[in-house]
């Protein structure tokens, strides 16, 4: 069921910063939107669960490791300083 729409005191549009010019309604699929009357901007907000996004794939993780050609060198570091 539709809400009449009403404006939010005081929100910013994101798209041209007018202040006080945004209407929330909520549509017949239970979805929030925002919209504003002076640019036209519109936003969706909906309370189903959305999908989780998988890693995005990079060089670093889509392959195996197996040769570590990293040098390994213990380093000692004097306490103090000798002048």
């Amino acid at each position: 069921m539709a809400t009449p729409k009403r404006f939010i005191a005081g929100a910013v549009c994101p798209r041209c910063a007018e202040m006080d010019k945004i209407m929330m309604f909520t549509d017949d699929n239970d979805e929030q939107i925002r919209e504003c009357v002076a640019c036209g901007f519109t936003d969706a907000i909906s309370d189903a669960k959305q999908p989780e996004n998988p890693e995005l794939e990079t060089r670093v993780n889509q392959r195996e490791n197996t040769d570590d050609h990293t040098v390994k060198q213990v380093v000692f570091f004097k306490a103090g300083s000798e002048d």
